[in-house]
């Protein structure tokens, strides 16, 4: 004789029911008329036009800032550098490689002597993320932050991946299609596509800005850096470092401009010169101490 259901199984079809009555909805909406229109805010055909460009660059800023908010990112410390710098064990096998195959042996000790800038880039973005996380508080402090591709990129996220902290890529998509290096921090890796959205999320958070040797777009951050500095629409103090002065010598001649009167002789007192690891560790962490300590958060 079938059994009579107590009252207690009835919350089982009652739970039956409703998956049930779920599943056809979602059959309806995978039926759904393709006719139909589609709301304005999934609608990718207009979001790529112009007329939804606003909303791009807007998403652009409404994002990353919900992002930082959910992972506790409080402010950076920004890494830039030349994609084109190897690791030493990569020169190393680039020369070796040019030594047996009759490469460009020149080329390969060039790149190996500048290697020396990828190891310290590591170093010291370990030190100082060792260093940021010794520091009391829930918010996390000086997050080191990179333009997320390889070279001197690279090197700034491994030393903080080795650090064992979270660091920030604010990678873009170029025509040559810059690819993320493999140590950044996942849930922290950014894919952009205005460059002008990119640099205000690099000014916005950082405390301390470290420029190690590297080419056009080392040149342009650098620049337009003093150039927020020295207009004061940047009014937050804000160490600049310029790492590697016999690279740097060579390639600026600031003292010129100083001699023809386009700049200041104060304006040379932006920004502080190193070479080494240690000098950069104390400058950073005194300055970041003396000025930021108490104060996390972004801003201009």
């Amino acid at each position: 004789m079938p059994r009579t259901p107590h009252v207690k199984d009835a919350p089982v079809f009652k739970h039956k029911a409703e998956k049930g009555k779920k599943n056809m909805v979602r059959k309806h909406e995978n039926r759904r008329d393709p006719h139909r229109p589609v709301k304005a805010y999934k609608n990718l055909e207009f979001l790529t036009t112009h007329s939804g460009r606003p909303l791009r660059i807007l998403s652009e800023f409404i994002e990353p800032e919900d992002r930082f908010a959910r992972h506790n990112i409080s402010d950076t410390i920004v890494f830039f550098g030349s994609a084109r710098i190897r690791s030493r064990e990569t020169a190393l096998q680039a020369l070796d490689s040019a030594r047996k195959h009759g490469g460009d042996i020149a080329r390969a000790e060039q790149t190996l002597n500048m290697s020396r800038y990828y190891e310290e880039a590591r170093e010291l973005s370990r030190r100082m993320s060792e260093w940021s996380k010794g520091l009391k508080g829930r918010a996390k402090r000086f997050v080191v932050c990179t333009g997320g591709g390889p070279g001197i990129m690279e090197a700034a996220n491994r030393g903080a991946s080795d650090a064992k902290a979270d660091n920030i890529g604010l990678n873009i998509s170029l025509p040559f299609e810059q690819h993320e290096n493999p140590y950044l921090t996942r849930e922290l890796a950014f894919e952009f596509h205005y460059f002008f959205m990119r640099k205000f999320w690099f000014a916005y958070l950082a405390k301390a800005v470290v420029i190690f040797p590297g080419g056009y777009g080392t040149l342009d951050e650098f620049f337009e850096l003093l150039t927020l500095i020295s207009t004061q629409k940047m009014t937050k103090p804000m160490p600049v470092l310029l790492y590697g002065t016999q690279y740097w010598d060579e390639i600026l001649n600031l003292d010129a401009m100083v001699k023809y009167g386009t700049i200041s002789p104060s304006d040379l007192e932006m920004f502080y010169r190193c070479d080494t690891v240690d000098d950069a560790f104390t400058h950073l962490t005194e300055k970041l101490s003396e000025y930021h300590l108490s104060t996390p958060g972004g801003t201009m």
